[in-house]
């Protein structure tokens, strides 16, 4: 058994599937998000797409690092993250615009204070500030904040959109009547990179984004969270399995260039663990905006590589055909110190995290360099990273530099 499960988390959610399997898979069943008729309008030409999450375990991260630090503005990542794991969900299905959000913050009163609120809620409004300069409206509707100290031991931040949307402008990953094509051997994937810094980013971006957290946080960090913050981790767990790793997350470490991928250097700054732990998912959607505006049908897929890291893609591509996967972007900095500290495996690594690439891009190959082309301008590494062929099974390959992964 990995150490993924034994900390009680799963990265394929098999338990979540099967209990919701009986559920309504909405109009188009491989579509990244739920997509319903338009019970809102009542109008036949649109649809209705309501997604939940959150930052899921990185506000332990938070909370420590607050805790060790005492920088609070931490917990405006947080916010950020929160949303993101959203926003970038309804990216996948073609939605950019126009969305409403709710927040749902469960805490502790009395280790989790009014300041620390305060810092996520205006964090929230920032961020939509910033995407409304580039066209992408979230209307913050406000939410429920709740107090509920004998459920959770810090702090839980999640989140609701909602969105109604033209029928004929989802991205549904299969092929539509509209004429939207979908998925299919032939295509290219276009992947896009989660480290660096963006032009709408203010600082480097490490890649880790919002999954994972529960196996990187205790393979890394040390013993001394476990004897001083109890409240940060299930204490049912086997002590061989809580806070195993030698860091604290006040270490700095040096970012060199010979640390990072390529197209990143030039980050020679110092940053430490827990900044590194903490970055703020980014977010894709003034670049995705950009390319579903101006080149809508060129777009046969979406998939975030979010839980389920680089398997993501298995859950949601049509039919029976094989995702080759030959030239992913060399892993960031954050996910070698992961594994280094875990002793995982390649096979573990790259189903929990997504190793540098976090959005992918399925289209044909002549449009691949337009899509480049726009990330850079974004100052986003992208690149083809893999292709989709022919098979009489659903198969995905990893082929890294000394290694092929078969899911």
């Amino acid at each position: 058994m990995s150490l993924y499960s034994k900390r009680g988390v799963s990265a394929q959610k098999e338990e979540v599937h099967a209990a919701t399997k009986n559920l309504n898979q909405g109009l188009f069943p491989k579509a990244f998000c739920k997509i319903y008729p338009d019970h809102l309008g009542g109008d036949e030409d649109f649809v209705n797409v309501m997604h939940a999450d959150g930052a899921g375990t990185k506000s332990i991260l938070a909370y420590l690092y607050w805790k060790e630090t005492g920088d609070i503005s931490v917990w405006k990542g947080i916010a950020q993250d929160a949303i993101v794991m959203n926003l970038d969900d309804l990216l996948c299905v073609g939605i950019y615009d126009n969305i409403i959000f709710n927040s749902t913050i469960d805490r502790n009163k009395n280790l989790i204070p009014g300041e620390v609120l305060e810092q996520i809620i205006n964090g929230t409004q920032e961020f939509f500030d910033k995407m409304k300069t580039f066209g992408i409206n979230i209307h913050y509707l406000g939410g429920e904040t709740a107090d509920v100290g004998d459920v959770v031991r810090t702090i839980a931040v999640n989140g609701t959109m909602t969105a109604r949307w033209q029928k004929n402008k989802i991205i549904s990953n299969e092929n539509l009547p509209t004429g939207q094509a979908g998925i299919k051997a032939g295509n290219v994937i276009v992947g896009l990179a989660s480290y660096g810094q963006s032009t709408y980013e203010s600082e480097y971006n490490s890649g880790i984004g919002s999954n994972g957290l529960t196996s990187a946080r205790h393979d890394m960090l040390s013993k001394f969270y476990a004897d001083n913050f109890k409240e940060s981790y299930d204490n049912s767990l086997s002590d061989d399995v809580v806070y195993i790793g030698k860091y604290k997350l006040s270490d700095n470490y040096k970012l060199q260039t010979t640390n990072l991928p390529a197209g990143q250097a030039g980050y020679k700054q110092e940053l430490n663990i827990g900044q590194l732990l903490l970055s703020p998912t980014k977010t894709y959607a003034p670049l995705i905006k950009n390319l579903l505006e101006n080149s809508f049908d060129k777009i046969h897929g979406l998939i975030h590589c979010s839980g389920g890291g680089q398997t993501k893609c298995l859950k949601y591509i049509p039919g029976n055909v094989r995702v080759i996967k030959d030239n992913l972007f060399e892993p960031p900095l954050i996910f070698k110190l992961i594994q280094q500290a875990s002793g995982a495996d390649d096979k573990e690594m790259y189903q929990v995290f997504n190793m540098g690439c976090r959005m992918e891009i399925y289209t044909d190959e002549d449009f691949a360099s337009s899509i480049i082309d726009a990330a850079k301008s974004f100052n986003i590494d992208a690149q083809i990273i893999g292709r989709v062929g022919a098979s009489d099974r659903k198969e995905l390959v990893i082929n890294l530099k000394e290694n092929k992964l078969i899911f």
